[in-house]
């Protein structure tokens, strides 16, 4: 057994010999034989309607995608339409909103025609990612422009100045990068191994916005490519099916968006977490230790991890005694290597900042944000310091999250440690008070790799990655304000993302399956006998 667990304590594995049935559930071998086989199933329609809602997003984000201010790309006719007329920007918004949903129905529709997940699933998964990627990779960056900080920040190293104490706004001509103006003055929350890569970037493009763009999106593709090998061995560590794993972690639309098309340095950083965690979890245990601290070179988050790399390489019977002694290990190895890596361009251990001094304020749609929100306004209607209280909340939240750390580190099942891995990660991102659409994807991964039943668990997955690509959709759109059109970008997004939702849970006889179950006239036959029951419960 390794120390990531083999087929014991995971959320999908049963004692035993086993098959899986058309759900992705396991039954014992003895069941087996009453299953009827499995259908064939045309897997390439999904990847192909895929390849289609992502060509689609292509064309849409050149009307609606951000564009540096000093790319010839905004010089070109056929931009200029399709960003300056109503007609275009109109276009390009529907295309954009469309083909998102549209590969979000494709990665639902595959993992239902590989319900099996047999012998060739793996294949097919890699496939429909590769072919799903191929458009995002060439696309102009959606739903965010964090990429174009990136160069900002290259500039910064090149030029001889330090990221970790001064903003891109020092730049001469920074505007023209196309980062956005809010986060001009901030310090960068990122390792050095990222501003290592930034400067090189910087260095063979001379800044040129759209080739960065390009070269940033190589470098998320490798974070991607080491995802798309290592969460399937992980999870088979775990008797988990490794293509049914990388189906939920890499294949959704979310992933592909906030990784290829945005090119977020994030994909780099959870690539490598998880090969670390991967190699820690086969007893190699000092490759582990280097590949997450590479990852906390690229993003200091992932720091969460080494207690739980100390906890696979103290053993299963590890003394108290023994397992401080490995954390302390853990922790010098990886904080000297850091400390060293510091040394080029004088920046030092600047990169812990980025874990002490966190951004300030929260986002409506994380739930600490949203209980203060809804905190503050009951305080305020009570005549009680409803700010004051909603602080507080978050703050407990934030404690409560370290809390859960401590306790999945000193407690838990050894065979479970990638399990308890995941969940403090999980823990530490659901409750801080600042959430941004790709930051469930740090953890998504270790959690499907151990094991994401077929019930609440996936719906919630499915949930929360229609919530964020319907969001992105409506949120981050370059609209110049001059355009007339007769319903702005964002609501028709918005309208566009809300009825094709509608279908997907309603309308269409496939999707609907996946998170209610019966026919619409059955929801209504059990809406009816409920408040029937309701009604005699109080007589």
């Amino acid at each position: 057994m390794t120390a990531g667990g083999s087929h014991i304590g995971t959320s999908e594995s049963v004692p035993g010999p086993s098959k899986k049935t058309a759900a992705g559930a396991e039954l014992p071998e003895a069941a087996a034989p009453a299953l009827a086989p499995p259908p064939k199933r045309r897997v390439y329609i999904a990847t192909w309607q895929g390849f289609l809602g992502a060509l689609m997003m292509f064309v849409g984000s050149i009307g609606t995608g951000w564009i540096a201010n000093g790319s010839p790309m905004i010089r070109q006719p056929v931009v200029i339409a399709l960003r300056t007329e109503g007609w275009g920007v109109t276009l390009s918004t529907v295309l954009l909103t469309v083909g998102a949903m549209l590969l979000m129905r494709s990665w639902l529709r595959l993992g239902q025609r590989l319900d099996d997940w047999g012998e060739h699933s793996l294949r097919s998964v890699v496939i429909a990612i590769s072919a799903w990627s191929l458009p995002l990779l060439l696309a102009v960056p959606i739903f965010s422009r964090d990429v174009y900080a990136y160069t900002g920040q290259g500039r910064l190293v090149m030029e001889g100045q330090n990221p970790y104490a001064v903003g891109i706004s020092t730049l001469n001509n920074w505007f023209a990068l196309g980062a956005d103006p809010a986060w001009a003055e901030n310090r960068t929350p990122y390792g050095p191994y990222f501003l290592w890569l930034a400067r090189g970037v910087v260095e063979l493009t001379g800044a040129q916005p759209d080739v960065s763009v390009l070269l940033f999106r190589l470098i998320a593709g490798v974070g991607v490519l080491l995802c798309v090998i290592y969460v399937p061995k992980l999870a088979e560590l775990h008797g988990i099916n490794g293509a049914r794993a990388l189906w939920i972690a890499v294949a959704n639309p979310l992933f592909l968006i906030s990784f290829v098309a945005s090119a977020h340095n994030d994909a780099l950083m959870v690539g490598l977490a998880v090969a670390g965690v991967y190699f820690a979890a086969t007893k190699r245990y000092l490759a582990g230790i280097l590949l997450v601290t590479a990852s906390i070179g690229i993003k200091p988050i992932t720091v969460l991890l080494l207690p739980f790399i100390g906890v696979m390489w103290a053993g299963h019977a590890a003394s108290w005694t023994r397992k401080f002694l490995i954390w302390g290990a853990t922790a010098g190895i990886s904080f000297a290597v850091l400390a060293v890596s510091g040394i080029p361009y004088n920046l030092g251990l600047g990169w812990v900042w980025a874990i002490m001094d966190p951004t300030p304020g929260y986002t409506g749609y994380s739930p600490s944000g949203f209980l203060g929100q809804q905190v503050e306004f009951l305080g305020n209607v009570l005549g009680l310091p409803g700010g004051t209280i909603a602080d507080l909340l978050r703050t407990g939240m934030k404690w409560a999250a370290i809390g859960l750390v401590l306790l999945l580190m000193f407690r838990g099942d050894y065979s479970r440690a990638v399990r308890r891995l995941a969940l403090a990660f999980a823990a530490v991102v659901m409750l801080s008070p600042i959430i941004q659409p790709w930051y469930i994807l740090w953890f998504v991964p270790f959690l499907a790799a151990t094991g994401i039943r077929n019930d609440w668990q996936i719906r919630c997955l499915y949930v929360g990655v229609t919530f964020f690509v319907v969001f992105g959709a409506q949120d981050q759109l370059s609209v110049w304000s001059f355009v007339e059109l007769a319903i702005d970008a964002s609501s028709l997004a918005f309208v566009t993302a809300l009825l094709f939702t509608f279908y997907l849970l309603v309308l269409d006889i496939h999707t609907r399956k996946l998170l209610i179950e019966g026919k619409p006239s059955d929801w209504a036959r059990r809406g009816w006998r409920w408040v029937l029951d309701q009604r005699r419960s109080t007589r």
